[in-house]
């Protein structure tokens, strides 16, 4: 598929005195959601939701423009080309501040939004491709800002592919303290056998190989159907809930968790198909060698 001809933003990657110009693409695509209209409960109509100005009446978007409240009912107008004015070749920058290890920035500030990097003009695909050369080289990625839809922002630039993505980055005060809410969790001595199971049961359970691809948004796929089911005229049926599996204590449910795991990998991952539901079963040497070992009572967080 071609690369989309429309860009969100255009500017540099600036490293100290070299300056790398790029153009950015979106990487979210929002084609695969399902938007849902807001229609009147009585009759299906639309709902419509119209700019009204009290002396002049409903107005079109190219009437509208963008003003600042300086007194009660005393505006000055604000003209995007005059934000433009007051922006320097820094303000268009992803300003590098450093590189950092790329384990370093934990996935919970990443703000969610991604953008591709791509070189714009000939002028910039060596500077583009040795920084990217550099930072696979060396196992970093770069720590940086940017002003993106007139708001700075801390972004993380990192090698994918071929190409040099950036992600929108939490600033840490916009993140509770995760220690706030560990302070909620007691410190919880194990028994050896459950420590035995526990480990038994993630090495039965280990992914050889993991293909993000298969995941998808479900949420799509049953609106989809409930969409089509409507529109045929059918009646939705619920779904029959799967009956859960009563499980009178901990250690009953990780051999039963882990008599399951070994029945589910007979195809492909080398587990034995004629597991044992009990002890026995719950502890081979192949997949947890340590599993069967005797260990002392740990807390939690040890």
């Amino acid at each position: 598929m071609a690369v989309p001809s429309r860009t969100s933003w255009k500017g540099f990657i600036k490293l100290s005195l070299v300056s790398v110009p790029v153009k950015a693409f979106t990487a979210n695509d929002s084609s695969a959601e399902i938007r849902l209209n807001q229609l009147h409960k009585d009759c299906n109509s639309r709902v419509r939701y119209q700019k009204i100005c009290p002396e002049h009446g409903e107005l079109k978007s190219d009437s509208i423009v963008s003003g600042y409240e300086h007194a009660k009912d005393q505006y000055v107008v604000i003209d995007p080309e005059e934000l433009d004015k007051l922006r320097t070749k820094t303000d268009r920058a992803i300003g590098i501040d450093g590189f950092i290890p790329q384990e370093e920035v934990d996935g919970l500030y990443f703000a969610g939004k991604t953008h591709y990097l791509l070189p714009d003009g000939v002028a910039g695909e060596r500077p583009y491709a040795l920084l990217h050369h550099g930072m696979v080289e060396n196992k970093v990625c770069a720590i940086a800002q940017v002003v993106m839809s007139g708001r700075e922002q801390l972004v993380l630039v990192r090698p994918k592919g071929k190409m040099l993505v950036m992600t929108g980055l939490y600033f840490p005060k916009k993140i509770k303290n995760p220690a706030d809410y560990e302070d909620e969790l007691d410190e919880i001595e194990f028994k050896p056998e459950e420590v035995a199971l526990a480990n038994t049961l993630i090495g039965a359970s280990k992914l050889e190989e993991f293909d993000f691809s298969k995941y998808s948004d479900q949420y799509v796929a049953k609106l989809k159907k409930v969409i089509d089911l409507k529109i045929q005229g059918q009646e939705i049926v619920q779904a029959p809930d799967h009956e859960e599996p009563k499980i009178l204590n901990l250690m009953d449910a990780l051999k039963k968790s882990v008599a399951e795991a070994q029945s589910q990998v007979v195809t492909g991952d080398g587990a034995d198909s004629d597991a044992d539901d009990g002890a026995e079963a719950a502890t081979p040497k192949k997949l947890a060698p340590s599993a069967g070992k005797k260990k002392k009572a740990r807390k939690v967080g040890n």
